[in-house]
């Protein structure tokens, strides 16, 4: 089998382009497209500190330093979770939320971009083999460290 016949080199070749193009169209707006996604997956009632770093396929550490500078940028707040002192939620300030809309609007700019080119149920096929893909990583994984996909 060649290479670019392979599951990885297509995966990782859209990923990285996608990152390419999100990454110049962040830093139109003095922000990188890991800043990008942390805005657009903080709601109103914020989220759980903890959370994020499963979502973004992070470390805790890596996403601690992100938290840290986006704090200071003026871009979220932390506050603990009124019903659980020891949780730290993570919530936008009103320039974070600015800054959101207008990461929101790029990202579904492009989708629609792609829903021109490609109808549901190719889109449905889509999303589950790029399921059945990220199940069997979680296995490996597991296999391999004991630890689940969400696990640091």
């Amino acid at each position: 089998m060649n290479i670019q016949e392979t599951v990885d080199y297509h995966l990782r070749s859209t990923l990285f382009a996608i990152r390419r193009m999100y990454n110049l169209l962040a830093a139109e707006n003095g922000i990188t497209q890991g800043i990008g996604y942390v805005l657009v997956n903080v709601g109103r009632e914020g989220v759980p500190a903890t959370k994020i770093a499963p979502m973004m396929g992070m470390s805790t550490s890596s996403l601690s330093r992100l938290l840290k500078n986006m704090e200071d940028d003026g871009l979220i707040y932390r506050q603990s979770d009124e019903n659980d002192r020891r949780v730290a939620k993570v919530f936008l300030t009103p320039r974070g939320v600015e800054l959101r809309a207008k990461v929101r609007k790029v990202v579904l700019d492009f989708n629609n971009k792609l829903f021109e080119k490609i109808d549901q149920a190719e889109m449905a096929t889509f999303m589950r083999v790029n399921e059945v893909i990220r199940q069997q990583v979680c296995n490996d994984l597991a296999h391999l460290t004991g630890k689940s996909c969400d696990e640091d």
